[in-house]
């Protein structure tokens, strides 16, 4: 890998970073219609990424060899890294934010705290994986998936890892954790991102013919994501139900897509 990509890798971890550090310049817990707007941000950013930086690339890779039948990758990979998410969701203890109790395996040795972080990991493996895999497509030269694409793609992520960074270093915070600490596991919570797209880079150079089904296990694993956790934390429910969500989804679908079709 040359710098260029190297540094591309990191920028979303630099956006996680960055917002786990609001720890140190914000005095209370984030707003829950602040909170909402931005989780419905990440969402849209999440699913136009998947749309125009991974479903699109991958089938427009085997376009001339399938034909009308180039779907097929994009269909086959799209379910993949849905049931991949589905099985990390229920082997590893978890606990959302929003929630009071724990989800997947029980564990009592495991604090509250530490099961927070598990979760942000989970959501953060899918962008990590697509974002090694589009930089896997840039690196190994197949035209469909561009540098600047990739780049894209990294930036779109950093842009909504900030505000997910400060959605888990400042609940933690409010739960009793020192700053110091909270900043940490913010960080570390995104750290999971580098190193599972160098993995899948590294995947992608013995497995290049299938980097098709690759972009589109990414797009799969990114939905899952989107509908399972953040939808619901965007959208409420009750009397906790409020419009913001969808307006910050609308309003990171939009951003993403403009920065797709613009300089992808």
């Amino acid at each position: 890998m040359d710098t260029q990509s190297i540094l591309g890798l990191l920028i979303p971890f630099l956006g996680t970073s960055l917002g786990a550090a609001c720890v140190y310049v914000m005095r209370d817990e984030l707003n829950n219609k602040v909170q909402k707007g931005l989780s419905g941000f990440a969402a849209g950013v999440m699913v136009a990424a998947s749309i125009w930086s991974l479903l699109m690339p991958a089938m427009d890779m085997v376009e001339e060899k399938m034909g009308r039948m180039a779907w097929t990758p994009a269909a086959v990979g799209f379910i993949a890294g849905i049931i991949f998410l589905l099985f990390l969701d229920s082997v590893i203890p978890h606990q959302h934010i929003d929630s009071d109790s724990p989800e997947g395996p029980k564990n009592e040795s495991l604090r509250k705290t530490t099961m927070m972080v598990l979760a942000v990991v989970i959501h953060n493996i899918p962008e990590g994986i697509a974002v090694g895999v589009s930089f896997a497509g840039a690196i190994y030269g197949h035209g469909t998936v561009t540098m600047a694409g990739a780049m894209v793609l990294a930036i779109g992520i950093a842009i909504q890892n900030f505000p997910e960074g400060a959605i888990i270093s400042m609940p933690l915070k409010a739960v009793g954790v020192n700053k110091h600490k909270a900043f940490i596991y913010g960080i570390l919570s995104g750290a999971v991102e580098p190193i599972a797209a160098i993995v899948t880079i590294l995947l992608s150079g013995i497995m290049i013919p299938i980097l098709p089904y690759l972009l589109s296990f990414a797009a799969g694993a990114m939905f899952y994501v989107v509908v399972e956790e953040l939808i619901p934390e965007a959208t409420g429910e009750g009397e906790d139900h409020t419009n913001i969500g969808t307006l910050g989804f609308a309003a990171g679908f939009v951003i993403m897509m403009i920065l797709d079709v613009m300089l992808g």
